[in-house]
């Protein structure tokens, strides 16, 4: 077994840990003095000089934990203590006067030295505590319950579209009682839908909503939920968890760890790449289970072309152009329908409903939308008709486990995953075809389609809210966020199986609301919240919601309404309908509090029922999209009521220098997402930020339906002060 610190950052530990205060009680009596006379304040200062650079003394302090980070700051916080106190407590006075007297040794101040440094740093009192704490090399044995059971693992592994999950599906449908784990609310949804057709009373549960088989007082025995929302309490006879591979996701893994690890099923079917094979035999030899694989082989032929689309004139029925930036989806989808075609358009932001109509305009045969152009989001969750899978890119921005942005060449995972949506088994074009825009690309589409999924090397941790908790016990004066560094470069991880996952997204979140009163389990759980940090609009609710919160004053439907706009027009300009789509984030945000904060987010059917209105709206604003990025290259003014919000949404946003104005910023202007009354507006909120809030922090990522897909360089904007870039070569 290899065990790790967790060194993701290079972060010095020391450097995590946030000095207390130590003030001097200037009301003592000055007992001391009284009893050895006044002390000489330039006599003291030549002893302290000369006790802070004794070689013993350094040693002595390396022996109780003080390396030389946390040693500096010490001796200058104990200087300044015994120079500017009026009255020191009568032990250390004495102690003083001793050496002075030629009576005492310098090397007699330690143990008060210590004592003033242990005030100062509490952790040194506590750091074996916290080290057994954030001890995560047997996560195994955090789930009794599905240790004390026999499970049975079996695996599904194949391509897509190889009737992997179907095969899983069909024991779970037959089973007395199960449960289904998917990475996406639209996957849990179908299963929700299928299940109950199919005559399976089955409840749905995902961080925003929960519908009901049979009724809210008898739950059902199936339940097909959100890979997050998975219930380790609850026995089944089996589990489904899909897309098994999504355990190795740098935010998201953590939770594919908790459910195949604590499940308690009789048998847990999980569904997936076959390169995730090994390392769950390898999780497996540490509960003591067995995995059965079956594997599974394509349904359907899959080709890929000997020629790149080279032009968009080249497009034909049934054809699927995948993007890796929103910015391409547009500018791709404009020229596809300037040649006199329809486009449907899928992308990660978009309402799960606009997501399937847009997915049924493109697969009715009737229709006379025969064109689709797409983020790598219909890589999972969406039934699609599709010919011809075609690369528009091959290169996309990523987070590597640092929590640097990269913008590399796409993964043989991914790769084989979208182009395996060419072709569909049982749908019109049971043959699936796929190439790349660019000539140039295709051979490195050849490549990455003859290799196999690249082996698994790790599953993801993430701390619990009950470690956190037991964190702040002992260290009372540090922040979440600061808890979290603390965590996470305290623990030690069987780094032969785990890894810790990113939690830049977590403390993004917690650093926005680290101001705001909030006891420390309904702050950690806000701070889980589903947001996309990209958004400042969503950023800017969720401070606004937590604030109201933190008063004890109930999140009413009415709050919401005022505070997005409520009611909306349809989208006049692509601004429109971004802002569109982050209103409807903002609901999501309200509906997933509302589970958990019952009280205080009275009425979510309210908001239910508006957001599925809004849904409607956006729908119509994607069908035409053409025209939005029409109007918003001829200047037309966006709808009122959107921009005013936009106009008075101030976020503790990444510093940005007032005098930049890189190519983003002209890229931006060119295109007319920007205008320059905009970017003077944001100056200006961006400089009184820098005054007021000189550590405004980074940025986080929605961690359901956005989980797949990728947004444009634009998107990443707001997050260059704490995020490097890097470009990495093309292998």
């Amino acid at each position: 077994m290899q065990l790790s610190r967790n060194r993701k950052h290079e972060t010095n530990v020391s450097a995590l840990f946030k000095p207390v205060q130590v003030q001097a009680n200037a009301d003592d009596d000055d007992v001391g003095s009284e009893l050895v006379g006044k002390l000489e304040k330039s006599e003291l200062l030549k002893i302290l000089n000369k006790f802070a650079q004794r070689r013993e003394i350094k040693a002595l302090c390396s022996e109780n934990g003080l390396d030389s980070y946390l040693q500096q700051q010490a001796f200058g916080s104990f200087r300044r203590y015994c120079i500017e106190a009026e009255n020191l407590p009568v032990d250390v006075h004495i102690t003083f006067s001793d050496i002075m007297q030629g009576a005492g040794h310098i090397d007699d101040i330690f143990p008060y030295f210590l004592r003033h440094a242990k005030t100062m740093f509490p952790h040194l009192d506590c750091m074996d505590d916290l080290k057994k704490i954030s001890d995560l090399r047997q996560p195994a044995n955090w789930y009794p319950n599905a240790r004390a059971i026999t499970r049975k693992i079996v695996f599904h592994a194949g391509p897509t579209n190889s009737g992997k999950t179907y095969h899983a599906m069909e024991r779970y449908l037959s089973a007395k009682s199960g449960v289904y784990c998917g990475p996406l609310k639209l996957l849990a949804t179908e299963v929700y839908n299928k299940a109950n057709e199919r005559g399976t009373p089955c409840d749905l549960v995902t961080g925003e909503e929960r519908k009901f088989g049979i009724s809210e007082t008898s739950p059902a025995n199936h339940v097909a939920c959100t890979v997050e929302m998975t219930s380790v309490n609850t026995p089944y006879e089996v589990a489904v968890i899909d897309e098994i591979q999504q355990i190795r996701d740098q935010q998201r893994g953590w939770a594919w760890t908790r459910a195949f690890l604590g499940l308690i099923a009789d048998e847990v079917h999980v569904c997936g790449e076959a390169g995730a094979l090994e390392l769950l035999e390898k999780i497996c030899e540490t509960t003591g289970e067995t995995v059965e694989v079956r594997r599974y082989d394509r349904l359907t032929e899959l080709t890929v072309e000997d020629s790149a689309l080279a032009s968009l004139d080249n497009v034909m029925p049934g054809d699927c152009i995948v993007c890796f930036s929103k910015n391409d989806i547009y500018t791709v989808s404009r020229e596809i329908e300037a040649r006199g075609k329809e486009v449907a358009v899928i992308y990660g932001g978009l309402p799960p409903g606009t997501k399937l109509a847009q997915a049924a305009k493109f697969n009715d045969p009737s229709n006379s939308c025969k064109v689709m152009v797409a983020t790598d989001a219909i890589g999972m969750g969406l039934n699609l008709s599709i010919r011809r899978i075609i690369f528009y890119s091959l290169v996309k921005p990523t987070m590597n486990e640092r929590g640097e942005r990269e913008i590399d060449t796409i993964s043989v995972s991914s790769a084989l995953q979208i182009a395996g949506r060419a072709g569909r088994y049982r749908t019109q074009w049971e043959h699936g075809y796929v190439t790349t825009f660019k000539s140039e690309d295709l051979q490195t589409l050849q490549r990455l389609l003859s290799q196999t999924p690249e082996p698994l090397k790790q599953a993801g941790l993430h701390p619990t809210a009950d470690q956190i908790e037991l964190y702040a016990y002992h260290l009372p004066n540090s922040s979440l966020s600061n808890l979290m560094d603390i965590f996470v470069n305290l623990c030690t991880v069987d780094d032969s199986l785990y890894f810790m996952c990113n939690i830049e997204d977590f403390k993004f979140l917690a650093e926005m609301i680290n101001h705001v009163p909030l006891p420390l389990r309904a702050r950690y759980v806000f701070c889980c919240a589903p947001i996309n940090r990209k958004m400042p609009f969503v950023c800017s609710m969720f401070l606004k919601i937590a604030r109201q919160y933190s008063r004890n004053e109930p999140i009413t439907f009415e709050f919401i309404k005022r505070n997005c706009g409520w009611p909306f027009k349809l989208p006049r300009t692509i601004l429109d309908l971004v802002h569109l789509e982050s209103v409807f984030d903002v609901m999501d945000l309200y509906l997933w509090l509302s589970y958990r904060f019952m009280d205080l987010f009275p009425e979510a059917a309210h908001v239910r029922e508006a957001q599925k209105e809004l849904d409607e709206i956006i729908q119509q604003g994607v069908f035409q999209i053409t025209r939005l990025l029409k109007n918003t290259e001829a200047g037309v003014e966006s709808d009122s009521s959107a921009s005013h919000m936009r106009r008075t949404t101030h976020i503790k946003e990444p510093r940005i220098p007032s005098a930049s104005r890189g190519r983003l910023t002209e890229r931006l202007l060119a295109q007319g997402l920007l205008t320059p009354g905009m970017l003077s507006e944001l100056r200006k909120e961006w400089d009184a930020q820098q005054l007021a809030q000189p550590n405004a922090v980074g940025s986080s990522k929605d961690s359901q339906d956005a989980a797949t897909d990728s947004d444009d360089d634009d998107n990443y904007a707001a997050n260059t002060k704490n995020t490097k870039t890097r470009r990495k070569r093309k292998k």
